[in-house]
Protein backbone atom coordinates (compact mmCIF):
# COMPACT_ATOMS: atom_id res chain seq x y z
CA UNK A 1 0.00 0.00 0.00
CA UNK A 2 0.83 3.41 0.12
CA UNK A 3 2.31 3.59 3.61
CA UNK A 4 4.69 0.56 2.76
CA UNK A 5 5.88 2.78 -0.35
CA UNK A 6 6.82 5.37 1.80
CA UNK A 7 8.53 3.63 4.31
CA UNK A 8 10.11 2.33 1.88
CA UNK A 9 11.12 5.46 0.44
CA UNK A 10 12.59 6.26 4.22
CA UNK A 11 9.75 8.66 4.94
CA UNK A 12 9.56 8.48 8.99
CA UNK A 13 5.32 9.27 9.48
CA UNK A 14 4.56 6.94 6.70
CA UNK A 15 1.12 6.21 7.73
CA UNK A 16 0.26 9.60 8.56
CA UNK A 17 1.20 11.38 5.53
CA UNK A 18 -0.48 8.83 3.50
CA UNK A 19 -3.95 9.73 4.92
CA UNK A 20 -3.03 13.36 4.91
CA UNK A 21 -2.14 12.52 1.09
CA UNK A 22 -5.45 10.67 0.61
CA UNK A 23 -7.42 13.45 2.30
CA UNK A 24 -6.08 15.88 -0.39
CA UNK A 25 -6.65 13.28 -3.43
CA UNK A 26 -10.66 13.32 -1.90
CA UNK A 27 -10.18 16.93 -0.92
CA UNK A 28 -11.48 16.00 2.37
CA UNK A 29 -9.66 16.37 5.79
CA UNK A 30 -7.98 13.02 6.69
CA UNK A 31 -9.45 12.91 10.01
CA UNK A 32 -13.21 11.95 8.23
CA UNK A 33 -11.97 8.93 6.91
CA UNK A 34 -12.03 6.51 9.56
CA UNK A 35 -14.45 3.83 9.40
CA UNK A 36 -14.03 4.01 6.03
CA UNK A 37 -10.74 2.21 5.19
CA UNK A 38 -11.86 -0.23 3.08
CA UNK A 39 -13.62 1.90 0.74
CA UNK A 40 -12.05 1.52 -2.99
CA UNK A 41 -11.33 4.84 -4.37
CA UNK A 42 -12.64 5.43 -8.20
CA UNK A 43 -10.00 5.60 -10.92
CA UNK A 44 -9.86 9.27 -10.90
CA UNK A 45 -9.05 9.58 -7.43
CA UNK A 46 -6.71 6.42 -7.82
CA UNK A 47 -4.77 8.26 -9.89
CA UNK A 48 -4.66 11.59 -7.96
CA UNK A 49 -3.39 9.85 -4.86
CA UNK A 50 -0.60 7.84 -6.57
CA UNK A 51 0.82 11.22 -8.23
CA UNK A 52 0.90 12.79 -4.86
CA UNK A 53 2.12 9.26 -2.87
CA UNK A 54 4.91 9.35 -5.74
CA UNK A 55 5.60 13.34 -4.65
CA UNK A 56 5.82 12.47 -1.58
CA UNK A 57 8.26 9.10 -2.01
CA UNK A 58 10.26 11.73 -3.86
CA UNK A 59 10.62 13.04 0.20
CA UNK A 60 8.85 16.79 -0.57
CA UNK A 61 7.33 17.18 2.16
CA UNK A 62 3.74 16.94 2.72
CA UNK A 63 3.28 20.43 3.89
CA UNK A 64 4.54 21.73 0.09
CA UNK A 65 2.22 18.93 -1.45
CA UNK A 66 -0.75 20.32 0.25
CA UNK A 67 0.43 23.88 -0.19
CA UNK A 68 -0.36 24.31 3.94
CA UNK A 69 1.15 24.53 7.24
CA UNK A 70 -0.60 24.86 10.39
CA UNK A 71 1.60 26.93 12.93
CA UNK A 72 0.60 27.87 16.61
CA UNK A 73 -2.83 29.09 16.15
CA UNK A 74 -2.93 29.87 12.18
CA UNK A 75 -3.73 27.83 8.93
CA UNK A 76 -0.76 29.53 7.04
CA UNK A 77 -0.26 28.99 2.83
CA UNK A 78 2.82 27.78 2.03
CA UNK A 79 4.88 27.96 -1.25
CA UNK A 80 8.56 27.30 -2.80
CA UNK A 81 9.27 31.08 -1.98
CA UNK A 82 8.90 30.58 1.71
CA UNK A 83 10.69 28.14 4.46
CA UNK A 84 8.53 26.21 5.82
CA UNK A 85 7.51 26.56 9.26
CA UNK A 86 8.92 24.46 11.72
CA UNK A 87 7.04 23.81 14.99
CA UNK A 88 10.38 24.37 16.86
CA UNK A 89 10.36 28.08 15.72
CA UNK A 90 7.17 28.26 18.03
CA UNK A 91 9.57 28.81 20.58
CA UNK A 92 9.67 32.09 19.93
CA UNK A 93 6.30 32.92 19.93
CA UNK A 94 6.09 30.95 23.63
CA UNK A 95 8.96 33.28 24.57
CA UNK A 96 7.16 36.40 23.71
CA UNK A 97 3.74 35.21 25.76
CA UNK A 98 6.36 34.10 28.74
CA UNK A 99 7.96 37.85 29.08
CA UNK A 100 5.25 39.94 27.69
CA UNK A 101 1.80 41.02 29.70
CA UNK A 102 -0.89 41.73 29.29
CA UNK A 103 -2.53 40.60 25.93
CA UNK A 104 -3.85 43.45 25.76
CA UNK A 105 -0.73 45.38 25.11
CA UNK A 106 -0.50 47.63 21.83
CA UNK A 107 2.81 46.28 21.03
CA UNK A 108 5.03 47.06 18.05
CA UNK A 109 6.03 44.08 16.50
CA UNK A 110 9.17 43.49 14.07
CA UNK A 111 9.58 40.45 12.01
CA UNK A 112 12.88 40.26 9.77
CA UNK A 113 12.86 37.63 7.26
CA UNK A 114 9.22 37.02 7.47
CA UNK A 115 8.38 34.40 4.94
CA UNK A 116 5.07 32.88 5.39
CA UNK A 117 4.26 35.79 8.23
CA UNK A 118 4.25 32.82 10.92
CA UNK A 119 5.88 34.67 14.02
CA UNK A 120 3.86 38.01 13.24
CA UNK A 121 0.92 37.08 12.76
CA UNK A 122 0.96 34.47 15.55
CA UNK A 123 2.10 37.29 18.29
CA UNK A 124 -0.59 39.43 16.50
CA UNK A 125 -3.46 36.86 16.76
CA UNK A 126 -2.36 36.29 20.73
CA UNK A 127 -2.14 40.34 21.42
CA UNK A 128 -5.46 42.16 19.69
CA UNK A 129 -4.32 45.54 20.47
CA UNK A 130 -0.75 44.98 18.64
CA UNK A 131 0.31 45.91 15.23
CA UNK A 132 3.39 45.22 12.80
CA UNK A 133 5.85 45.26 10.31
CA UNK A 134 7.03 41.95 8.07
CA UNK A 135 10.31 42.44 6.42
CA UNK A 136 11.45 39.83 3.62
CA UNK A 137 13.72 40.14 0.74
CA UNK A 138 11.59 37.87 -1.15
CA UNK A 139 8.80 39.78 -3.39
CA UNK A 140 6.87 36.69 -3.38
CA UNK A 141 7.07 36.07 0.68
CA UNK A 142 5.97 39.65 0.70
CA UNK A 143 2.93 38.68 -1.09
CA UNK A 144 2.31 35.29 0.57
CA UNK A 145 2.71 36.75 4.15
CA UNK A 146 0.13 39.50 2.64
CA UNK A 147 -2.49 36.76 1.86
CA UNK A 148 -1.49 34.52 4.85
CA UNK A 149 -2.69 38.04 7.32
CA UNK A 150 -5.83 38.12 4.85
CA UNK A 151 -6.74 34.34 5.60
CA UNK A 152 -6.33 34.36 9.22
CA UNK A 153 -7.78 37.52 9.79
CA UNK A 154 -5.09 39.58 10.66
CA UNK A 155 -4.69 41.60 7.45
CA UNK A 156 -5.39 45.54 9.49
CA UNK A 157 -3.04 44.77 12.02
CA UNK A 158 0.19 43.66 9.39
CA UNK A 159 1.92 45.32 7.04
CA UNK A 160 4.60 43.25 4.97
CA UNK A 161 7.38 44.76 2.99
CA UNK A 162 9.86 44.13 1.06
CA UNK A 163 13.60 44.94 2.66
CA UNK A 164 17.12 43.66 3.42
CA UNK A 165 16.60 42.84 7.26
CA UNK A 166 16.47 46.24 8.96
CA UNK A 167 18.05 48.59 6.42
CA UNK A 168 15.65 51.53 5.65
CA UNK A 169 13.51 50.81 8.81
CA UNK A 170 13.65 54.33 11.01
CA UNK A 171 10.58 53.20 13.23
CA UNK A 172 11.09 51.46 16.67
CA UNK A 173 9.64 48.39 18.08
CA UNK A 174 9.16 46.95 21.51
CA UNK A 175 9.33 43.31 20.29
CA UNK A 176 11.86 42.00 17.76
CA UNK A 177 11.87 37.94 16.08
CA UNK A 178 13.78 36.97 13.78
CA UNK A 179 14.60 33.53 12.21
CA UNK A 180 17.59 34.00 10.11
CA UNK A 181 19.70 31.30 7.94
CA UNK A 182 21.81 29.59 10.58
CA UNK A 183 22.98 26.60 8.62
CA UNK A 184 26.61 26.17 7.20
CA UNK A 185 26.77 26.07 3.74
CA UNK A 186 28.87 23.02 3.90
CA UNK A 187 26.28 21.38 5.84
CA UNK A 188 23.40 21.69 3.77
CA UNK A 189 23.69 19.34 1.18
CA UNK A 190 23.69 16.63 4.43
CA UNK A 191 20.31 17.44 5.44
CA UNK A 192 16.86 15.45 5.07
CA UNK A 193 15.99 16.16 1.34
CA UNK A 194 13.08 17.86 2.52
CA UNK A 195 15.22 20.42 3.58
CA UNK A 196 18.06 19.88 1.07
CA UNK A 197 16.18 19.70 -1.85
CA UNK A 198 12.61 21.44 -1.25
CA UNK A 199 13.79 24.53 0.62
CA UNK A 200 14.87 27.80 -0.62
CA UNK A 201 18.72 28.14 -0.15
CA UNK A 202 18.40 31.37 0.45
CA UNK A 203 16.39 30.70 3.81
CA UNK A 204 18.83 28.27 5.07
CA UNK A 205 22.62 29.52 4.26
CA UNK A 206 24.05 31.04 7.00
CA UNK A 207 28.06 31.42 5.34
CA UNK A 208 30.65 29.42 6.41
CA UNK A 209 30.34 28.74 10.34
CA UNK A 210 26.12 29.67 9.74
CA UNK A 211 26.94 32.73 11.70
CA UNK A 212 27.09 35.71 9.16
CA UNK A 213 23.59 36.67 9.38
CA UNK A 214 23.99 37.12 13.01
CA UNK A 215 27.42 39.41 12.81
CA UNK A 216 25.22 41.24 10.63
CA UNK A 217 21.92 41.80 12.63
CA UNK A 218 23.99 42.39 15.63
CA UNK A 219 24.88 45.76 14.35
CA UNK A 220 20.93 46.53 13.39
CA UNK A 221 18.93 45.55 16.48
CA UNK A 222 20.23 48.93 18.53
CA UNK A 223 18.81 51.09 15.79
CA UNK A 224 15.79 49.15 15.86
CA UNK A 225 14.48 49.16 19.54
CA UNK A 226 12.77 51.37 21.95
CA UNK A 227 14.42 51.30 25.73
CA UNK A 228 12.39 48.33 27.25
CA UNK A 229 12.39 45.86 23.89
CA UNK A 230 13.44 42.46 23.41
CA UNK A 231 14.83 40.69 20.70
CA UNK A 232 13.57 36.90 20.27
CA UNK A 233 16.52 35.29 17.56
CA UNK A 234 15.79 31.78 16.70
CA UNK A 235 19.21 29.91 16.59
CA UNK A 236 20.33 26.45 15.58
CA UNK A 237 21.71 23.70 17.84
CA UNK A 238 25.17 24.47 19.39
CA UNK A 239 25.35 27.85 18.47
CA UNK A 240 24.34 29.98 21.96
CA UNK A 241 27.58 30.54 23.06
CA UNK A 242 28.48 32.10 19.61
CA UNK A 243 25.69 34.02 19.00
CA UNK A 244 25.61 35.22 22.66
CA UNK A 245 29.46 36.27 21.97
CA UNK A 246 28.47 38.05 18.79
CA UNK A 247 25.28 40.11 20.48
CA UNK A 248 27.34 41.36 23.04
CA UNK A 249 29.89 42.46 21.00
CA UNK A 250 27.43 44.78 19.97
CA UNK A 251 26.11 45.68 23.11
CA UNK A 252 23.30 43.75 23.68
CA UNK A 253 22.92 40.98 26.24
CA UNK A 254 21.44 37.39 25.92
CA UNK A 255 18.80 36.80 29.06
CA UNK A 256 17.50 33.74 28.21
CA UNK A 257 16.81 31.29 26.02
CA UNK A 258 14.00 29.01 25.29
CA UNK A 259 14.49 25.36 24.02
CA UNK A 260 12.81 23.81 21.39
CA UNK A 261 10.65 20.22 21.63
CA UNK A 262 14.04 18.34 21.67
CA UNK A 263 15.19 20.37 24.24
CA UNK A 264 17.52 22.28 22.44
CA UNK A 265 18.31 25.83 22.78
CA UNK A 266 16.21 27.38 19.70
CA UNK A 267 15.25 31.40 20.90
CA UNK A 268 17.71 33.11 22.22
CA UNK A 269 15.93 36.15 24.46
CA UNK A 270 18.35 39.70 23.97
CA UNK A 271 17.76 43.34 25.33
CA UNK A 272 20.13 46.17 25.19
CA UNK A 273 23.48 45.56 28.11
CA UNK A 274 22.20 48.16 30.90
CA UNK A 275 24.13 51.70 30.98
CA UNK A 276 26.91 51.47 33.30
CA UNK A 277 26.92 54.43 35.56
Amino acid sequence: GASQRLTHAGVEQAKRDARLLLGQAFSTPGERFFGREDERLDASTQAVFEKLVDRRCAREPVSRILGARGFWTLDLEITSASLDPRPDSESLVESVLDLVSPRAAPLRVLDLGTGTGCLLLSVLAEFPLSTGVGIDISSDCVALATRNASANGIVGRARFQCGDWSDGINDIFDVIMCNPPYIPTAEIPTLAPEVAVYEPVKALDGGADGLDCYRRLSFQFSKIMAKNSHIFLEIGRGQRAAVTAIMDAAGLQTVGAKPDLAGHDRCLIIKRRPSRC
